[in-house]
Formats: structure tokens, C-alpha cells, sequence
């Protein structure tokens, strides 16, 4: 009994430190930020609080802006989803064949997604600006255009060249997952296939996709989340504009923080996205355990 109450004694002693900066920097932020969405918090009323209740969440439910920024999102997702996928999956099924410079080939696709978001949002800017590289190209090299084109003054092109860089970043990630899937594929299965006349179609569907389904499930749901926590391209690309068409729900969040100082609203905001995250925390849950059943 008393080595087993020193060894909880060391064990408590050796989390402590890690218990206390959690606390402090994670857990306290988070009840403080909660407590926050129920009050009128701004910079007029930093000191001086007033309890609302629901009003925050009201106002950001009922907000058009959000409801905009919201459906951005949602498009965000929908589009870079099904890309980095169907993308990444391609390159690693290819890669899976292939025995030459295989290592090369992975690092090349990996590249993207080490490169900062920033340095690349940059780039991207700098490549669809109205004066930019693809402009300038299109008009002065192959003169397929006579005037530059506003590739990011409007909704749809400033989200469309979002999407583009976030599907470009995400290739080699799932590159990377889908690759380790596919290298625990049973041989036999394939030459059990082969026997029964399937040909590479077949194989693919009868057999490739039904042994990785649980690696499926897993980057749709992952890939999902990171898709409604999209905030630097838009940031650096856009900057929500014009007239906040291409804000998402973190960059009209930190708009309303940090620009207007409704820290209350922008808050609530944070809870409700909470809210849509854990819901498909635990639809990604259900799903494996559909699978495992």
C-alpha cells in the first residue's frame, strides 16, 4: 500500500507541471471565452459588462455576414474535400506501382505541404493579382486575353483561387496516408482477383477501396475539420473582400474581434463552430464504429 501511494505521489508530481500549463493556457481561455459570449464585451464595454444572456448567439445566427461567410465555408469544404482526396489518392496509387525514384517522388508531392501557408497564400496572390504573373501571361504571352482579368475582386474568383491553393497543399498529405494504405492491401487478394478474371478496374473497386475504407473515413472527416478552420489563405488572398464576399468563419470572426472589438459576439461565434466541429467528431466515430461492426 505505501509503495502504490508513492508511486501515485511520483506520478502526480511528474503531471503536475503539464496539468498546470494546460490549466492555464488552454483550459482557463476556453471557460473564459465561454463566459465572455454571454456578455456585451467590446472595447466600449471592456470594464464594464453587461450580461445578455443569448443576445450574442442571436445576433450571429441572424447575421447575413455569417450566414455568407458560413456558406463560403461550407463551398471551401465541399470543393477541397472531394480534391485533396481524389487527388491524393491518385498520386498514391501511382506512386504504389511504381520502384524507381519512389522516394523522390514522394518528397516532390510532400513539398506543398511543408511550405508555410503565408509564403504560399503569397504566391498564389501574386500569380492571379489583376497585375500579376497569370495576367500578364495570358495577355502579353499567348495573348488569350485582351484586358487583365479580376481573378480575385469578386466572390467566386477570390474562392476559387482559395480552393485551389488548399487543394494544392493537401495533395501530399493524403498522398502520404492513402500510400500507407494501400501498401496493407493483401497480395493474395489481388491474385486471388486475378484468378476470377477481374481486370485493374475491378480490382480497384472490389478490392482496393473496400481494404482502405476505414483510411477513407478518416481523411474525409479529418480533411472536413481542417476545411472549416480555413483562415490564412483567405486572409492573405482576399482579406474577406470585396465587401466581405469571400470571408470564411474564421476570418469574419477575427474581423469581428479584432476590427471592431465585439469580442462577445465573436465569442459565440467560436462556440457554434465548436458546436459543427463536434458533431462531426462524432459522426466520424459512428462511422468507424459502422465499419468495425
Amino acid at each position: 500500500m505505501k509503495t502504490s501511494r508513492k508511486s501515485k505521489l511520483q506520478i502526480g508530481i511528474l503531471l503536475l507541471p503539464g496539468l498546470l500549463i494546460f490549466g492555464i493556457f488552454t483550459v482557463y481561455p476556453i471557460a473564459k471565452l465561454f463566459l465572455m459570449s454571454f456578455f456585451e464585451w467590446d472595447f466600449g464595454s471592456m470594464f464594464d459588462q453587461q450580461f445578455i444572456g443569448l443576445e450574442n448567439y442571436r445576433e450571429v445566427l441572424s447575421d447575413e455576414y455569417f450566414r455568407t461567410s458560413f456558406v463560403n465555408t461550407l463551398l471551401y469544404t465541399l470543393v477541397t474535400v472531394p480534391g485533396q482526396m481524389v487527388l491524393g489518392f491518385l498520386v498514391a496509387f501511382l506512386l504504389n506501382q511504381i520502384t524507381r525514384f519512389k522516394i523522390g517522388y514522394r518528397v516532390l508531392y510532400y513539398l506543398p505541404v511543408i511550405t508555410s501557408w503565408v509564403v504560399a497564400s503569397l504566391v498564389f496572390k501574386y500569380v492571379f493579382n489583376t497585375e500579376g504573373l497569370l495576367n500578364y501571361f495570358l495577355v502579353n504571352v499567348v495573348h488569350l486575353a485582351e484586358e487583365n482579368i479580376h481573378w480575385l475582386d469578386t466572390r467566386w474568383g477570390g474562392l476559387t483561387v482559395s480552393m485551389l491553393l488548399g487543394i494544392w497543399k493537401g495533395i501530399g498529405w493524403n498522398m502520404v496516408v492513402f500510400l500507407a494504405a494501400l501498401q496493407t492491401v493483401p497480395k493474395e487478394l489481388y491474385e486471388a482477383a486475378a484468378i476470377d478474371g477481374a481486370g485493374a478496374w475491378k480490382k480497384l473497386l472490389h478490392v482496393t477501396l473496400p481494404s482502405i475504407r476505414g483510411t477513407v473515413l478518416f481523411a474525409l472527416v479529418m480533411l472536413t475539420i481542417g476545411g472549416f478552420n480555413v483562415f490564412t489563405s483567405v486572409k492573405m488572398i482576399t482579406g474577406g473582400g470585396p465587401g466581405h464576399e469571400t470571408d470564411v468563419v474564421l476570418t469574419w470572426m477575427y474581423h469581428k474581434a479584432f476590427s471592431t472589438g465585439e469580442f462577445g459576439y465573436a465569442a459565440a461565434l467560436s462556440f457554434i463552430i465548436t458546436v459543427v466541429l463536434a458533431i462531426l467528431a462524432v459522426l466520424q466515430f459512428r462511422l468507424m464504429q459502422r465499419k468495425e461492426g
